[in-house]
């Protein structure tokens, strides 16, 4: 293969790029809308089970990566397999949403979506499904629901950040407030996208580093390329922060871990992992070096589930979202727990 057509494969990448306002490749409507959050339905054409699925991705990244492509499509896959899919999307802040706390998205927005969402499909359970930030999102809110939460999924959830990507120079440096991170979040009150996209370079640099490399050993071939421009125009593509949300994250969870620790609150009431009894899966990716499976599974001693399940799979952090397809063991895990309409018509 030439020069030529590496060069032409890499340039492409710039002309195919996506937008944040990108229009999902399968029908969906709007079940429910609460300040920037749209709760949107997208309905299987053979709906096969009673127990829908309820989706929650991260608060940095909008949400299309689950729905990047028809053949990129984490949510298409779901409907194939006859799921309702509710995914709620927290759309991108505006500097009036500055006060917007992490208590707000807990209780609001998920704990409101997923009441909505069982009112909408007439469903007496539902399961939670959390991806990256939004796994941490999802574990949270399973530790503290009132609803009737009959599975929880997380897939490449950060939870553990003992051993985090952050640097330790620059954890320490948080920790003991020599750097003046708080004051700046303080005088601005609201991290703008172009802030966000800053520290998310700075924090995942040799990552984004690999990822180049990997795109110029495979520039050949144009499948490749362009799937690779996709979800790294995604990668790009931030919202911005509440600065109440960006400190309670960045503190109470990357530098103190308390999490993991039983030490997070949400409007007074404690988090305790060990109240989550739901049916849980947990999938990690091997080659995952965004949040590595070491950050995931120490949920498996935390929780109290009877039926617990934590898996590993190949690829890295956003493979599972982009594969277009489930792997088997996720279909039957999800077939034996989501009360298939034949068994109960």
């Amino acid at each position: 293969m030439s020069d030529n057509i590496n060069r032409n494969n890499l340039k492409s990448m710039h002309s195919s790029s996506l937008t944040g306002d990108q229009s999902a490749t399968i029908q969906r409507q709007v079940v429910w809308k609460k300040n920037k959050s749209t709760l949107w339905h997208y309905r299987p054409k053979q709906k096969k089970y009673h127990t829908p699925l309820f989706l929650i991705y991260s608060l940095l990244n909008k949400p299309y990566i689950l729905d990047l492509s028809q053949e990129m499509s984490m949510i298409n896959a779901f409907t194939r397999e006859g799921y309702d899919v509710y995914l709620l999307d927290f759309g991108a802040l505006g500097y009036e949403d500055k006060e917007l706390t992490l208590d707000d998205y807990i209780k609001k927005h998920i704990q409101k979506g997923v009441r909505r969402a069982l009112l909408h499909s007439k469903a007496s359970e539902i399961t939670i499904l959390g991806y990256c930030l939004g796994g941490t999102l999802a574990a949270i809110y399973a530790a503290i629901a009132e609803e009737p939460v009959k599975n929880v999924v997380l897939f490449a959830p950060p939870l553990d950040f003992k051993d985090s990507i952050v640097m330790k120079e620059w954890k320490r440096a948080l920790k003991n407030k020599s750097l003046p991170v708080d004051a700046l979040i303080d005088a601005n009150e609201f991290i703008p996208v172009g802030a966000v996209k800053a520290w998310m370079k700075l924090f995942t640099a040799p990552i984004t580093v690999s990822s180049y490399l990997s795109l110029l050993k495979r520039a050949d071939e144009e499948t490749y390329v362009k799937k690779w421009s996709s979800i790294n125009n995604w990668a790009n593509d931030h919202v911005p922060f509440s600065g109440a949300v960006l400190k309670k994250i960045m503190y109470d969870l990357y530098i103190n871990n308390k999490l993991i620790n039983d030490q997070l609150y949400i409007e007074k009431e404690r988090v305790q992992l060990s109240n989550i009894q739901s049916s849980l899966l947990v999938v990690s990716a091997l080659d995952d070096e965004l949040v590595p499976p070491k950050m995931s599974k120490p949920l498996m001693d935390k929780s109290n589930s009877k039926d617990k399940l934590f898996k590993t799979v190949r690829g890295g952090h956003v493979t599972i979202a982009v594969k277009g397809s489930l792997p088997t063991f996720l279909i039957n895990w999800l077939h034996e727990r989501s009360s298939p309409i034949s068994q109960i018509s």
